[in-house]
């Protein structure tokens, strides 16, 4: 069961990942097509970026615990 709950935990960094590679790209083509929101948008995008990123934190800090 040990086993069972860190495959588990590992399977969530994939959609993590994926997650935030839309995320970072969405905002970069709104950049693109809008280039004064560039400085304002980009701080969104960083605070978004770790907010994601947490959850995959809070997935590597169950495996280490299991």
């Amino acid at each position: 069961m040990r086993f069972l709950a860190k495959a588990l935990c590992t399977l969530s960094f994939g959609p993590v990942a994926i997650g935030e590679g839309i995320l970072i790209g969405k905002a970069f083509e709104a950049m693109g097509r809008n280039p004064e929101i560039a400085g304002d948008m980009f701080g969104k995008m960083i605070v978004g970026t770790a907010l994601a990123e947490s959850t995959a934190i809070y997935a590597l800090v169950c495996f280490f615990l299991l």
